[in-house]
């Protein structure tokens, strides 16, 4: 069966991403792209790299433009997703790469985002731990098989949850005090124009933002990570006020990439054995999520055009701390490729399919 599909934000970064994962996946058609200040014009203008897809328009973002495929990419700013979701009934998959419908908690949308609460979606990281203690754990990939409604990760959030979703749902490391220092591309703002982010700017320059606990992906940091160390649900409902996170971004001159910097206590008691086997337990047999060997650590380039996440861990017990440095490209399985691998396993296909684990070098 091939599925037809639409992707909306077409002109822009994430959308462009979803589209170039898209037109080498064997079971879709991309029938249509959409808008909104630059819909009329040929998407080409716009992603001139697509070329197989260079026959395509850009339409009008509208719900009567959606509707009637089988799957909907929605790759829209934050607030924006959720006028069309509603709308969206009769599509048997849709896909938001939007915060829209990642909270499961109405009060923090309020707190960093505002605007109208949207129901949770399943979330879609496939890697992530669900559960643990007594009821041992899960793959948040249980939790979207079958799935109709999927929300694509914040790229920022994401890479931090799964740096350390094994060591909370191990209970080897204190979630309480936890510092990630993430350093990353400005292709995550998107593609709209923002002088700060001119390439005069930030060429030569590192460019500290969202500091003292700002950043919109703190909540959905602490909601995958209360849940990797709760039920094994996957709803997120153990209370996350028991994860705290210091959370810096840092804008680098680099188009892509995030390598995320995470600390944690060690907790009591445990070694640097049950340590090491909890992430190695964790994601000793992904594809996807490789833990690389002890002593080394990953670059952002080892991940460019990639949908892997490469984690070095280190035990710093001089500091008491563990030190995980996680590489993943923003735009893949930051969001794209997390994106495509998630509707892959929707609908039952190989969820390796159209995602490579190798980067382009140099």
């Amino acid at each position: 069966m091939t599925y037809s599909v639409a992707v909306s934000g077409a002109s822009g970064y994430a959308g462009g991403e979803i589209l170039r994962l898209l037109a080498s996946h064997p079971d879709v058609e991309i029938r249509t792209v959409t808008a909104h200040s630059n819909a009329g014009q040929k998407l080409s203008e716009h992603q001139p790299h697509l070329r197989s897809l260079a026959h395509l328009t850009l339409q009008d973002t509208t719900p009567e433009v959606l509707s009637g495929h089988d799957i909907v990419f929605l790759a829209l700013p934050h607030g924006q997703s959720g006028q069309y979701t509603d709308a969206l009934g009769d599509v048997p998959l849709v896909i938001d790469a939007g915060a829209d419908h990642r909270l499961t908690s109405q009060s923090a949308w309020d707190s960093f985002y505002g605007g109208a609460f949207h129901e949770p979606w399943a979330y879609g990281v496939p890697e992530l731990l669900v559960g643990g203690g007594s009821g041992g754990s899960v793959k948040q990939r249980e939790h979207l098989r079958g799935a109709t409604r999927i929300a694509a990760p914040g790229c920022n959030a994401s890479t931090v949850s799964l740096s350390l979703a094994p060591g909370v749902a191990a209970g080897v490391i204190d979630p309480s005090d936890i510092v990630t220092v993430l350093a990353v591309g400005p292709s995550g703002a998107g593609k709209s124009l923002k002088p700060h982010l001119l390439g005069s700017e930030i060429l030569g320059s590192a460019n500290p933002y969202a500091v003292g606990g700002t950043h919109r992906h703190i909540p959905e940091i602490r909601q995958a990570l209360a849940a990797a160390s709760g039920p094994s649900t996957g709803s997120g409902t153990v209370d996350p006020d028991g994860i705290r996170i210091s959370f810096t971004p840092v804008i680098v001159p680099m188009a892509r990439g995030i390598l995320a910097t995470s600390t944690a206590p060690i907790a009591p008691g445990a070694t640097d054995a049950q340590i090491r086997d909890a992430w190695q337990a964790a994601y000793g047999d992904e594809t996807f999520v490789q833990l690389l060997p002890e002593g080394s650590v990953p670059r952002t380039a080892d991940v460019l055009g990639a949908n892997t996440a490469l984690i070095g861990l280190a035990i710093d017990r001089a500091a008491n701390r563990v030190v995980v440095v996680t590489a993943v490209d923003n735009l893949v399985k930051g969001t794209a490729g997390a994106a495509i691998q998630s509707m892959n396993l929707a609908l039952g296909l190989t969820e390796t399919t159209a995602l490579s684990i190798n980067g382009v070098a140099p």
